[in-house]
């Protein structure tokens, strides 16, 4: 094999953005960050849905919040209201699901889900 030709690296994040237009994967990828101890990892996941699903303008616009108002809410240092939190994931087509814990674990979960989903 040659080494003057090394194919260029495809770029992560718009196949990502792409997959996660689908509500059920960006239910089980805000899943997957909920568990995380760090409520931080949770903020950056919760972002990345609202850039797929159209950006922080077209949500804040779904939504009805202000967008310095959304911009600040999931930055790192965000700390979001639960009621901001329900109209950003309704306006993302996501909602929230509280389910038990494994019984050997003594933390609850949050899963959240996409519309129309028992469990």
């Amino acid at each position: 094999m040659s080494k003057d030709r090394v194919p260029a690296a495809v770029p992560a994040k718009p196949y990502e953005l792409e997959r996660l237009r689908d509500p059920e994967t960006a239910a089980a990828y805000l899943s997957i960050a909920a568990k995380d101890e760090d409520p931080a990892a949770f903020l950056q996941a919760l972002r990345t849905v609202t850039e797929a699903m159209g950006g922080v303008s077209k949500i804040a616009a779904r939504t009805g919040l202000n967008r310095q108002q959304l911009y600040r809410t999931l930055s790192r240092n965000g700390n979001p209201e639960f009621r901001s939190l329900q109209k950003l994931l309704n306006a993302t087509g996501l909602g929230l699901n509280v389910v038990a814990a494994e019984q050997n674990r003594a933390t609850y979960l949050v899963r959240v889900r996409a519309p129309g989903k028992r469990g």
